[in-house]
């Protein structure tokens, strides 16, 4: 659907593909962040948004010699990863649970690490800088090779999943671990005692912002890059573990090369061009869609997901919606459901059926169809598809 141009008399315009009325909270938020100086031309929300920290989950936003490090969020990088498989449901028969496990044993998820560290971690060419990183990290470099390679909790999953076409495909979503979120704090931090040095009135103080040309400017814009290349490559290292673990279960072992692979960030900052100028474009739970790009938009554990590609909206600053979004918060939905609701919307899903993922429970999210009918003019439909074996962190 095209843009609704919402009528918030903020200092720059407010563009959403919601297609419904923001509450009192939402609106202040979004308001907040249109009002911000350096903001450029207009803020665009996406389907899924919802409260966030800051800013909008959901939302992007364009800004010129400047960047918000809580507008990123503290999961920098978190993304999505996927790869087609030649493999057909048929052969998934008798073998999901099977899978599950192996799954679960292979994969560290929550707080768990790796016991063992993969060649191909310590090869990650990251490692060489960082010593360069905010010094308030430099204790972590053991916890970031264990973590590498490691799901970790909240709404992070792993999936097997089968399209319309009767394809198997694998899925994850999962971010830079705790090394993201130090980085991210540490930073946050910084941005907040230098608007107070400064004596800056913001509407939030999360919405403090480091100005380009400045040493903490180049300080964060140089550990972003880092977190982010640290959360594709976690993800590379996830992908190439549960690969393995298919071809032995329906290959006979024998590797295979995916028909389509995708992994793509949806809480991350790069500087792009548009409408002829370059920028920071901040997608805060937003995904790249360019008309090259390829993009992942899942639904939540019980429903559809989506393998997308960009049709390139100049208005959306070429981006569309990283899921769903979320109904109710994690605390309301452990309130309003029980493990029997759980267990109902998760019928015929391979999965953990407890307490522990209530939170997770696919009516505190909202219908992806509504979502994805919201933005056809963002992204066009590759692959549907549905899982039948889904592990979460």
């Amino acid at each position: 659907m095209p843009a609704q141009s919402l009528s918030l008399n903020s200092n720059k315009p407010i563009l959403s593909w919601a297609n419904h009325d923001l509450g009192a909270r939402e609106t202040q938020m979004a308001k907040n962040v249109a009002s911000l100086p350096f903001v450029y031309k207009h803020v665009a929300l996406m389907s899924d948004v919802h409260l966030g920290k800051g800013a909008l989950v959901g939302s992007v936003i364009a800004t010129q010699d400047a960047i918000i490090p809580a507008a990123v969020g503290v999961d920098i990088g978190c993304g999505m990863c996927a790869i087609q498989t030649p493999y057909s449901s048929h052969q998934l028969e008798g073998k999901l649970k099977k899978i599950r496990k192996e799954i679960e044993a292979t994969i560290p998820v929550g707080f768990d690490a790796n016991k063992n560290i993969d060649k191909a971690v310590y090869n990650w060419q990251g490692w060489h800088s960082f010593k360069e990183l905010h010094k308030g990290v430099q204790h972590l470099e053991g916890k970031a090779l264990k973590q590498m390679g490691s799901l970790g909790g909240g709404n992070h999953f792993i999936e097997v999943c089968i399209d319309t076409e009767d394809n198997v495909w694998l899925m994850l979503h999962s971010g830079s671990r705790n090394i993201g979120n130090m980085l991210a704090q540490n930073h946050i931090r910084t941005a907040k005692d230098l608007a107070k040095l400064a004596h800056q009135k913001l509407p939030d103080p999360d919405l403090s912002a480091f100005v380009a040309g400045t040493d903490a400017f180049q300080q964060y814009w140089h550990d972003l890059q880092w977190a982010q290349d640290y959360a594709r490559f976690n993800r590379d290292v996830m992908m190439s573990r549960f690969k393995k673990i298919l071809e032995l279960h329906l290959g006979g072992g024998k590797p295979f090369k995916p028909k389509l692979a995708v992994n793509c960030h949806h809480n991350y900052a790069e500087r792009e061009s548009h409408f002829g100028e370059e920028v920071y474009v901040t997608r805060k739970g937003a995904v790249r869609a360019r008309t090259t790009d390829y993009g992942i938009i899942p639904g939540s554990m019980g429903a559809k997901s989506f393998i997308v590609k960009g049709r390139g909206n100049h208005e959306s600053y070429c981006s569309c919606s990283h899921g769903a979004g979320r109904l109710m918060s994690r605390t309301k939905a452990k309130h309003t459901f029980t493990l029997d609701d759980l267990i109902e919307q998760t019928d015929g899903i391979e999965c953990r059926k407890d307490a522990g993922i209530l939170d997770e429970i696919p009516a505190a999210y909202k219908p992806i169809e509504e979502v994805m009918a919201n933005q056809n003019d963002l992204v066009e439909v590759v692959a549907t598809l549905r899982q039948v074996v889904c592990v979460k962190g």
